[in-house]
């Protein structure tokens, strides 16, 4: 899994038909206390209605596919939480 923080979307006029409906955003990953970017970005299926600026969670791999949004589709990676807080070393971040 990874910790990231959603940073934008990814618009797509023409996709599998599989892919109807499905929101992509673009998650920049975070360091493990969430404080700080990585530099690195995934773009990931929204399978739980996450929005700008949101900490999330995100899987890859056929992880991704077993989300019901993502059942079976076409996907590497989708965001499967949204982030309420992140204890790190017995502190809340």
């Amino acid at each position: 899994m990874i910790l990231g923080r959603v940073c934008g979307t990814v618009v797509c006029t023409r996709k599998d038909d599989s892919l109807v409906g499905l929101k992509f955003l673009v998650v920049e990953e975070l360091t493990l206390d969430g404080k700080k970017p990585t530099g690195h970005h995934v773009v990931a299926a929204d399978a739980v209605g996450a929005g700008a600026a949101e900490q999330v969670l995100v899987v890859s791999g056929s992880s991704a596919r077993l989300a019901e949004a993502t059942l079976k589709k076409p996907v590497d990676a989708a965001v499967c939480a949204i982030v309420d807080a992140v204890v790190f070393d017995d502190e809340r971040c």
